[in-house]
């Protein structure tokens, strides 16, 4: 298992963005499983939305992308890289996140071509799908 101190060590993000607190799973270029435990104390709820906190679903998504990151950057051949966006496809939003709740982040490296590729990420909330999408990236 890796700690924020070992993703901190992949990853170029620091709090108050980095929005995974562990990687559970990682086989290095293909795959990476992660968890983000979602408190009351995150700085969105103060605005989004004060009588009903819910995790701003673009974080979701940049949480899966995190998670994402790792696997492609944990590979020896990236280490030291950075992995930007290149696209959000096919994202669908079905579950609310909010306080309390336990996000295990999902993602699996589908395609690979030199710097770019493509993840299949889900994000769960117990076993109930909360996010899914196709993550296109490019490290440089």
């Amino acid at each position: 298992m890796l700690g924020v101190k070992e993703i901190e060590a992949i990853l170029p993000h620091r709090h108050p963005f980095l929005l995974v607190d562990c990687i559970d799973e990682l086989v290095p270029g293909q795959k990476a499983v992660g968890y983000k435990c979602v408190t009351f104390n995150e700085p969105w709820f103060a605005g989004h939305f004060p009588q009903e906190p819910v995790m701003p679903g673009v974080l979701i998504v940049e949480a899966l992308a995190q998670t994402g990151a790792v696997a492609i950057l944990s590979e020896e051949s990236m280490k030291g890289k950075i992995a930007y966006f290149g696209a959000i496809n096919s994202a669908r939003f079905r579950q609310k996140v909010v306080p309390g709740d336990r996000l295990r982040l999902e993602c699996e490296i589908i395609k690979r071509k030199g710097p770019m590729g493509v993840g299949k990420a889900t994000a769960y909330v117990g076993d109930k799908v909360a996010v899914q999408a196709e993550l296109t990236f490019m490290c440089g």
